[in-house]
């Protein structure tokens, strides 16, 4: 135990002597007097606390003051603990009464904790000292019971442990053995398992782990066939009920409401028996579920999690894109069901959307005044178009008002009023019907207007554009009116109106197929390099993993005859394209890599296949994943993060001027190479659009995807730019600023928008800015996506003073520069475990141009 305080009296023979304590207490000091006391630790013998207590007593006249200790020896035997010991002590050392010398006599007080008390309450004290003791010597007990018991438990944790280790090494042993004799079985063998067995140990990540990509399949894909778009006949009871469940829906609720609509009527009858499963954990769903009678039970790692009932909505992340399902819905009773499959919704967003922009091009074209415009402008002004509804006998325009909006008639008719000189009310002049626009000067400038125009019963509803918005997108018309774009001289494609759901020969009815989402075909990409074209699989040493994926791993390879010269071999398993049925993707990642000459984008050497694989050779990036270092970093700097955007930028310009969208960005798909330069890679989720076009398939990463995505509204190379303001805040903070617990939750944040987000400080007001501007929620909006382009990026402040020449050039000295000793450095690579797994045959033939 610490010594005793310090008395006031100079004399050490004022202090009583103790025995030893293994005592603990506390000590609360007021004004150089203590009180210490505990019951914390336990005696040595009967397994008692021992206690002590410093007073300080004073006498009357606060003149006279002698120091008083009480402790509980560590020797006393049980139940004598603070008996005669205590007693006597407080008898010898308790001050005697002082003679004032008056006759009276002074009884000293002691002032304990800020109270002052005599000697008899002191005493009176020690009973109630003595019963603490024994409590707490109680709880004591049970702790250390409680403790052994933990300890117990432990140990039989351990053995369990080092039990199911050694069968985990019998089991991969056994599985190695099947390896080899497959090997030895095979007249060709497989090029993964002839990987080094030494390998650096798995590199335990700290921290968050890698975004995963998901995806759904092209609605036009070829490997599907057509969509049957059928209406299934419904009461309006349960079209009610449809309605309802789907309007519950964060991300349905907000379709149009012919969407809304042809959702329903597509929508079947299933019915299920009573304990059958409608959904398993750990399949890939491809259905929405509303519950129509019955009730539903959901078990998730066989634990219930809650019931679904007549009105329920269940499986909607499966209508978005291809994934596992996270609970097992089980029918409790009898249950009806009403269902759509995730084909029949994307046609659905893609056929009305189509047609919605291809009638809304149409309208343009009636108009003398844009007429002439080239295609992509037209479809630009398309895509900005808004709907507006004028109740009957609302002014939509007055006459010597001044006007900035531009006209469409869509539905209903207007008529046209004007003040004629000699009448002292306006006159009708003419009526306007569907097809036919007004206020078009508005769009050169702000003249007033010279008319008034008014709806007509029941209502009328134009689609509108304003000014500013069509100055933005296509510039001053006065400079595109009579402008020669070439586009007749060279043929380019031009927008037709096309009526019903069939846009091609082939086309069945009641199915819906359309060119604007077409499939990247196998067709010749530009020739091998005749540096590459004689190099076979058998050409290539594995030396060790840089990645690995869902679809298959990426692999450091060497030229066994020249082994200065490493490539990056990325290794897709041909079994799992086909169950997720990502052909057209992978073509698609081909043919647009093969083209790619930029020097912020890997380049893709040479491609192979076998029966398990198909394989790409690629440029080797020794720099390491820019994710990794921003993981071990925690966020970069403004230096740093404006860096990366800016090589990311030149990337999506290259990309963008040849009319192909990325829709992948993140820092895991970012590389370094040995100077430190930072290049795209992993081209799956890419496509070859074309120039004003747009695509109907998700894809992505849940925390990039756009808005326009996430609600099937078709989307073109403005989500890249949403993705790269997303990029921007990751960089600079750490984490995306778009995550829930699940994919879903995270849509739905998504859907609430940027001005949702809460910037951190460390996020600068002008690199805040233009992430705003980049996360517009209107794609139209989107900084990047006006008539100046990617420019008006490249100009904005955050990149103020940036050296784009250098960059360019390369003689831009980067923030990073990675240590890369040796062509077959890969210290700036996390390490991973060897795969074990067994890719199975895959003989389909569809790789047959690969």
């Amino acid at each position: 135990m610490p010594p005793p305080a310090k008395s006031s009296m100079n004399s050490p023979s004022s202090k009583p002597p103790f025995a030893g304590g293994n005592s603990a207490g506390a000590t609360d000091s007021s004004d150089g007097q203590n009180l210490a006391y505990g019951a914390g630790g336990r005696g040595a013998v009967g397994g008692g606390s021992g206690v002590t207590a410093d007073v300080t007593p004073r006498s009357s006249s606060g003149t006279h003051q002698r120091d008083f200790y009480y402790h509980h020896s560590t020797d006393a035997k049980p139940g004598a603990r603070g008996g005669p010991l205590t007693s006597s002590l407080v008898s010898k050392y308790a001050p005697k009464p002082i003679d004032m010398g008056n006759g009276a006599s002074s009884n000293p007080h002691f002032t304990i904790d800020g109270e002052s008390m005599d000697v008899h309450r002191v005493k009176a004290l020690v009973p109630e000292l003595r019963h603490e003791i024994k409590r707490r010597d109680k709880i004591i007990e049970q702790y250390d019971s409680q403790i052994r018991q933990k300890d117990d438990l432990l140990k039989e944790k351990d053995s369990e442990i080092a039990r199911l280790k050694e069968e985990v090494h019998k089991l991969k042993s056994v599985l190695q053995l099947k390896v080899d004799t497959l090997k030895s079985q095979e007249s060709k063998p497989d090029l993964l398992s002839t990987i080094d067995e030494i390998q650096a140990e798995p590199t335990v990540v700290k921290g968050p782990a890698k975004k995963q990509g998901v995806s759904g399949e092209s609605p036009s894909s070829k490997t599907l066939g057509y969509v049957d778009l059928t209406h299934h006949e419904k009461d309006f009871k349960s079209k009610q009920l449809i309605k309802d469940a789907l309007m519950s829906n964060e991300f349905i609720k907000v379709l149009a409401v012919t969407q809304l609509r042809e959702v329903i009527d597509c929508m079947y009858e299933k019915r299920v028996a009573k304990n059958c499963y409608i959904i398993k954990e750990g399949e890939r769903g491809e259905h929405i579920y509303v519950c129509a009678e019955g009730v539903l039970e959901v078990h998730k790692d066989d634990k219930r999690l809650g019931d679904i009932k007549s009105g329920g909505l269940f499986g909607e992340l499966a209508i978005l894109y291809n994934c596992k399902r996270t609970a097992s819905v089980k029918a409790v009773t009898n249950t009806t069901l009403w269902v759509l499959d995730r084909r029949v919704f994307q046609a659905i967003m893609m056929k009305t959307g189509l047609q919605k922009r291809e009638e809304n091009i149409a309208f343009l074209k009636s108009v003398p005044l844009l007429k002439h415009l080239p295609s992509e402008k037209l479809a630009k002004i398309a895509d900005v178009l808004e709907y507006d509804f004028f109740h009957e006998n609302e002014y939509i325009i007055r006459e010597g008002a001044a006007g900035d909006t531009f006209f469409i008639l869509n539905k209903g008719e207007v008529k046209v009023t004007q003040m004629i000189a000699g009448h002292a009310e306006p006159k009708e002049v003419r009526r306007l019907k569907r097809g036919d626009y007004f206020g078009e000067k508005a769009l050169l400038s702000e003249d007033r207007r010279t008319a008034n125009v008014i709806a007509l019963p029941p209502g009328v509803e134009c689609l509108t554009v304003d000014r500013e918005s069509f100055t933005k997108l296509i510039g001053d018309l006065n400079e595109l009116r009579n402008k020669d774009y070439g586009d007749e001289a060279r043929g380019a494609e031009r927008y037709h109106h096309t009526k019903g759901r069939t846009s091609g020969n082939n086309s069945t009815p009641g199915s819906w197929r359309s060119g604007s989402d077409s499939t990247v075909s196998p067709v010749a990409d530009r020739p091998v390099s005749k540096e590459f074209e004689n190099i076979t699989l058998d050409d290539l040493q594995l030396v060790t993993t840089l990645g690995m994926g869902g679809f298959g791993r990426v692999e450091l390879v060497q030229l066994i005859k020249d082994k200065s010269k490493t490539f990056a071999l990325k290794c897709l398993k041909k079994k799992h394209i086909v169950e997720t049925r990502q052909q057209e993707h992978i073509y698609s990642e081909k043919k647009i890599m093969m083209e790619a000459d930029s020097t912020f984008i890997t380049k893709l050497h040479k491609t192979f296949r076998d029966k398990k694989y198909v394989y790409m050779l690629m440029e080797v990036c020794l720099g390491g994943e820019l994710w990794t270092i921003l993981r071990d970093r925690g966020h970069f700097d403004d230096l740093t993060a404006r860096f990366c955007v800016a090589c990311v930028l030149e990337a999506f310009s290259y990309l963008h001027a040849k009319g192909i969208i990325y829709r992948d960005l993140k820092p895991e798909n970012l590389l370094l190479d040995a100077r430190g330069y930072v290049k795209l890679v992993d081209f799956g989720f890419a496509k070859k659009i074309g120039v004003g076009k747009k695509t109907w398939t998700f894809c992505g990463t849940p925390e990039y995807v756009a808005p326009e995505i996430i609600l099937n509204k078709g989307h073109d190379h403005s989500a890249d730019y949403w993705s790269l303001g997303i990029l921007m805040f990751e960089l600079l903070n750490g984490t995306p600023p778009f995550s829930g617990s699940d994919p879903m939750r995270t849509y739905n944040i998504i859907l609430k928008g940027v001005d949702h987000i809460e910037f951190p400080k460390k996020i600068s007001r002008s690199a805040h800015v233009l992430i705003k501007k980049l996360c517009r929620d209107n794609p139209m909006e989107r900084l990047g996506y006006g008539k100046n382009g990617i420019s008006d990026i490249r100009k904005n402040k955050w990149f103020q003073g940036f050296d784009w020449e250098g960059l360019m050039n390369l003689t831009m000295t980067p923030p990073i520069i990675p240590k890369v000793k040796t062509p077959t450095d890969t210290s700036n690579f996390d390490s991973y475990p060897r795969d074990m797994d067994i890719a199975p045959d895959e003989l389909s033939g569809w790789d047959i141009d690969f």
